[in-house]
Formats: C-alpha cells, structure tokens, sequence
C-alpha cells in the first residue's frame, strides 16, 4: 500500500510557497513602479495580473485539494480539529477579500492608468486601495500559515 501523505504534503507545501510568494511580490511590484511613468506601472500591473492568474491563484486552488485528501489519508487529522477548521474559515476569507475586494481594485487601478494616466486623484485613490486590499488578502494568509505550520489546539 502506498502512502499518498508525504508525496501529497509536498505539494502542498510547494503549493503554498508559490502561492504566499508570488502574493507578496505585488508590493515589490507596486512599491517599484510608483512614480516611474504611466507605460511602466501600466506594465507592472499587467504582470501582477498574470502573475495572480497563472501562478498564485492555480496554486491557491490546489491548497484546498491537497490538504482535503490529506485529511482522508491521514490517520490522526480530521476536519473537526480546532487549527484545521480555522484554516479552512480564514481560506474562505482569504477568497472574499481576494475576490471582492484585491481583484476589483487592481483592476479599477489598471483601467485608470490606461484612461487617465498615473497623475490622476482617482489614480492615486486606486493605488491605496490596492495595497490596502492586498494587505487585508494577506493578513489571513499569515493567520493560516500560522495554524499549518504551529498546529495549535485549544
């Protein structure tokens, strides 16, 4: 009988490092392009899209899989644990804050500098709300990469 828990953990791991990773890129990416011209930030923020679309969301989709069929497999995890299920809560807030909230400002701030350039007040409110946003996605990230790593109990 094979054991699918260390070759599924890997993944998972792996899954993270390049989720939470290509996450916190995106404050190098909006930190380095502010004041630098309209072309260039439009440019940085193009590539933070591709980078949410091709590496750290693919990769936030296989997280909730592996650590599912990790739980099936394992001998001692059930998803009635205390650090599992706050995992799981805080995964689904990561997605609301990420989709409700970082996803439609990155997107307002593209639209702008592609329509007003980078000068613009609106530009500027777009910008903070951005990095506000992200920070907000971030904070649960942390929370869960707590619980994984520390597996707390009550």
């Amino acid at each position: 009988m094979v054991d699918w828990y260390l070759p599924l953990k890997l993944v998972h791991v792996l899954s993270a490092i390049i989720a939470v990773g290509t996450n916190v890129t995106y404050f190098v990416w909006l930190a380095a392009m502010k004041d630098r011209p309209a072309a260039e930030q439009s440019f940085a923020l193009d590539t933070i899209k591709k980078l949410d679309s091709r590496l750290a969301n693919p990769a936030y989709g296989i997280l909730p899989l592996t650590g599912v069929i990790m739980i099936l497999v394992s001998d001692g995890w059930a998803f009635t644990t205390f650090w599992i299920l706050f995992a799981i809560g805080l995964y689904i807030l990561v997605g609301v804050f990420g989709g409700a909230l970082f996803a439609p400002s990155l997107r307002r701030q593209t639209e702008l500098v592609a329509s007003d350039g980078s000068g613009s007040a609106a530009y500027e409110a777009a910008g903070r709300r951005t990095r506000v946003t992200g920070l907000l996605t971030m904070l649960p990230v942390a929370g869960i990469l707590y619980l994984m790593v520390m597996k707390p109990t009550p």
